[in-house]
């Protein structure tokens, strides 16, 4: 192939590669529309402190990852998250979460119910507060 060929292959114009891959030709008149709002502009409301529970759970209804989503988890029973495989242990326990029961869970899993899954606790009583109060304004 000749270098002129090679050049004009290259030179594919612009409208072209843009509507091939469903954008539009810069020379298209595009209605002006809101811009997304940039990634450092969305705020997380979650503490810094539920970071450690990210890893694990997710905040999204019916997501749930290694453990259980938490959405919607203040005032649920404890193991009745839809599509999660609870241990027996937790599905039994009797289990009702609410600010208390939430704050001895995230002292110690395993203290509050021997055979559980969950196995991180959270000693600082501020980020238990921090992550309490997060885990009620999730729906």
């Amino acid at each position: 192939m000749t270098t002129t060929r090679k050049a004009s292959v290259l030179a594919i114009p612009l409208s072209l590669l843009l509507t091939a891959c469903g954008g539009s030709a810069p020379d298209e008149a595009a209605t002006p529309s809101a811009s997304p709002t940039p990634a450092s502009a969305i705020v997380d409301p979650a503490p810094p402190a539920f970071a450690v529970c990210r890893s694990c759970h997710s905040t999204q209804p019916g997501q749930n990852g290694i453990g259980p989503t938490l959405a919607g988890i203040g005032g649920s029973k404890a193991g009745d998250v839809p599509g999660y495989a609870f241990s027996p242990a937790l599905k039994n326990s009797g289990i009702t979460w609410d600010r208390a029961s939430l704050d001895t869970w995230l002292q110690g899993p395993m203290k509050m119910v021997p055979g559980t899954k969950m196995v991180l606790p959270v000693s600082d009583p501020a980020k238990r507060k921090a992550i309490i109060d997060y885990l009620e304004t999730l729906k």
